[in-house]
């Protein structure tokens, strides 16, 4: 059980939120069953590997954080033809009996302590609605956050035969920094929970590029549900905040559906990143691919859990997973925990984790042909990202990610 209820939550804050955004009954209800929820759930669970827990974030005060009521922001949408890309109130106008039977559906609002306090709070909300038949690319959603904590809801739903392709891009705002700067306790917070639905031979592909500032404690969830014949796939790069917790799943409900979960992440100074990839084979025919690389400086820190899980009915199955993790200081430090649980023999499966440092071998090469050290490092670190980058299938995003590792790089 939590030790974090919020004294300074009530219903009437709960349901004025839900009001400012013109909610219906039913949402208000589902809010204010999750807040009365904290009392009993628990913080999300704590990846463990020997001899070590990783990233309890019961010791945090949100309390310190959380002003219900304080939610300042700016958030850029850019839709694309046939798509609707929509705030939380024209969403709720136009697509009401869509949310209401979306809603949690995906992402369970009690997952945890953290989930339902998104639940009770959020106020940021995008609806991305792709329509039978409509395959469409530079969907954009830009969130800027210029208050001590800010709570996001994304929901996806892509109908039969539909593709879309997603781009989301989290920073912190200026207004924010100031209202940091000019407060008693120090540091922000930020969650996110992302929710998709891909129905019969759906295809989505959504991208994330977190860049917050490096006061802000960042909690993300981001899930799917595939049917027959569809695909979700992820891309996720982390390079921002302080601390960032953060899980990426899908589950594989139709026959022949895939899912492909890449990730990259960079960290130096005392940065921590605690990065899960979740997949879920419940269904024949399904292939899933989990690919991550990250680098880590400084005494930054970080751990990886990758699960595959193969059920009984999961028949011919394919699930390969890689994680790949650089060092460059020697008080870095990093960790992995990939995952098998396979339960039908009918099934091709893999896994594999490496923690290493620059190659000796390959920097003497690079300094014995006159390249300054730093300079081949940066090469090798730039190289080391190429087999994730290469990964990405949307241009823009390979290119951001590109650039701020290179700018990381240059710090």
């Amino acid at each position: 059980m939590s030790t974090q209820v919020h004294a300074n939550l009530t219903e009437e804050q709960v349901a004025e939120i839900s009001e400012q955004l013109d909610e219906p009954e039913w949402l208000l209800e589902t809010r204010l069953d999750a807040l009365d929820a904290l009392e009993d759930l628990d913080m999300p669970a704590v990846i463990q590997t020997p001899g070590r827990e990783w990233t309890n974030l019961d010791a945090l005060d949100y309390e310190s954080f959380v002003d219900p009521l304080e939610m300042a922001q700016e958030k850029d949408r850019v839709d694309a033809d046939g798509v609707d890309v929509l705030s939380w109130s024209e969403a709720l106008d136009e697509h009401g009996d869509l949310i209401e039977e979306q809603f949690g559906s995906v992402v369970d609002p009690q997952r945890n302590y953290l989930t339902a306090l998104s639940t009770a709070l959020f106020s940021a909300g995008t609806v991305v609605y792709v329509p039978e038949g409509v395959d469409a690319e530079d969907v954009k959603i830009r969130t800027r956050m210029n208050s001590r904590a800010l709570f996001n809801y994304t929901l996806v739903v892509a109908e039969e035969s539909a593709s879309v392709t997603i781009l989301e891009r989290q920073e912190t705002g200026e207004d924010s920094e100031v209202a940091s700067a000019t407060s008693d306790a120090s540091g922000r917070y930020y969650s996110g929970v992302v929710e998709a639905v891909a129905d019969e031979n759906a295809h989505v592909q959504y991208g994330a590029l977190q860049n917050l500032d490096e006061d802000t404690y960042n909690y993300q969830v981001k899930r799917g549900h595939t049917d027959q014949y569809a695909t979700v796939n992820w891309i996720e790069g982390n390079i921002g905040s302080r601390l960032t917790k953060t899980s990426v799943e899908t589950r594989l409900l139709g026959d022949s559906s895939e899912s492909k979960i890449v990730g990259a992440f960079f960290g130096h100074e005392d940065q921590h990143f605690d990065l899960g990839s979740r997949v879920w084979h419940e269904a024949e025919h399904t292939t899933a691919d989990l690919v991550t690389r990250g680098v880590l400086d400084d005494t930054a820190r970080s751990v990886y859990e990758g699960v595959q899980d193969v059920g009984q009915d999961a028949w011919d199955t394919n699930s390969y997973q890689r994680e790949n993790t650089l060092m460059l200081s020697d008080e870095s430090e990093a960790d992995a925990s990939p995952k098998l649980i396979i339960n039908n023999h009918d099934t091709e499966a893999s896994h594999s984790a490496t923690v290493g440092q620059v190659d000796a071998e390959d920097m003497f090469y690079m300094t014995s042909r006159s390249i300054p050290e730093q300079v081949a490092e940066n090469m090798l670190v730039e190289g080391f990202f190429e087999p994730v980058l290469s990964e990405v299938a949307v241009d823009e995003f390979r290119e951001d990610l590109a650039d701020l590792i290179a700018h990381r790089l240059r710090e």
